[in-house]
């Protein structure tokens, strides 16, 4: 249904919703093993490459307001050719074989990697609403390979806010509907604030690989080049403003076309009503009546759903590129310390 079709220990917070409002849903929080948060990067690191997108199955259960993660598989690759392929069947074969070996095999939503943030699309949209339209609690993880590789682990999950499965339920994306439901794109999603959680052992071998890692690769996180990724977050924040004057572009036109319409409609009454009245006065019968729904077909409205989706994605890369930058500034701010200091 994907836009394809051990002990308690400590605990990191990965994300934190900034938009979020998550009264209303029935996941306060998410608990997901390190071991899951390894095979979403492993899956990447060995299927993905550039912009490719990798997706797979996120597995486990439901503690009152709590989802815990504590396994995944993922989809398959496979080409035009592999026709005979059953990605359904092969979803209840790989739960099936889970639970002969006693591990979670709940289904609880689905995990996408992203190319430079760029997720917000109709694709996840339907495929997030058919899981949490099936399933409650489902959730969707967003893997960013790009900002990971900077040596921040980027992993938000996301669900669909009441307002828009109301809306997906009813299929209603017209202009009117969206307005009626008073829906906006920072009400499409809401992210749900992650903790990853690992077992002592696990633990004790971080501590042990931090020990053996060399100062160099240390000081890799106080790399102040940044060029590269804020010009292509640029380049893609540019090229979906485009889209959305382009769909703006078709909306002024639509408008004014319907504004056309009632004009011509209106002076096509008053000039029956001017008719009518003439022949009343010479004793006639008023004209027949006729379907203006047929006269005047009113201009098709163009979908705003897209548009909505094009904005919750400026919006994403706008956040992406404030939290770069802002990164970026403190380290130049360090950078210029130590170097007063050394001096």
């Amino acid at each position: 249904m994907a836009a394809r079709k051990e002990s308690a220990a400590t605990s990191a917070t990965v994300a934190t919703p900034s938009q979020a409002n998550t009264l209303d849903s029935p996941v306060k929080q998410i608990q997901i093993e390190g071991l899951v948060v390894l095979k979403i990067i492993k899956h990447y690191q060995e299927e993905g490459q550039g912009s490719e997108v990798v997706q797979g199955v996120l597995l486990g259960l439901v503690v009152e307001d709590r989802l815990e993660i504590t396994n995944c598989f993922p989809f398959p690759q496979h080409t035009e050719d592999d026709a005979d392929f059953d990605e359904v069947q092969y979803q209840m074969e790989m739960m099936r074989s889970l639970r002969h070996v006693n591990i979670d095999h709940l289904h609880v939503g689905w995990y996408q990697s992203t190319y430079y943030g760029s997720f917000v699309s109709r694709a996840l949209l339907d495929s997030q609403f058919s899981y949490q339209h099936a399933i409650e609690e489902s959730v969707v993880l967003i893997y960013d390979p790009i900002k990971t590789a900077q040596g921040s682990l980027c992993l938000k999950a996301y669900r669909l806010t009441p307002k828009l499965m109301e809306i997906c339920k009813e299929k209603d994306f017209s202009p009117e509907g969206l307005k009626k439901a008073n829906i906006g794109f920072e009400h499409m999603f809401e992210e749900v604030p992650i903790v990853i959680k690992n077992s002592h052992l696990i633990n004790v071998l971080m501590w042990e690989l931090e020990e053996k890692s060399t100062v160099a690769d240390k000081h890799e996180l106080l790399n102040l080049s940044s060029s590269n990724h804020l010009e292509k977050s640029l380049q893609m924040l540019m090229d979906r403003v485009d889209d959305m004057s382009q769909d703006i572009v078709k909306y002024n036109t639509y408008s004014r076309n319907l504004s056309k319409q009632q004009q011509q409609k209106h002076q096509y009454l008053q000039r029956r009503q001017q008719e009518n009245a003439q022949r009343q006065s010479r004793g006639e019968p008023p004209l027949p009546e006729e379907d203006l729904s047929k006269m005047f077909k009113p201009p098709q409205p163009p979908p705003r759903m897209d548009t909505l989706l094009i904005a919750g994605q400026i919006n994403t890369y706008c956040q992406n590129v404030k939290e770069f930058t802002s990164q970026n500034l403190g380290k130049l701010f360090m950078a210029e310390a130590l170097q007063g200091h050394n001096n």
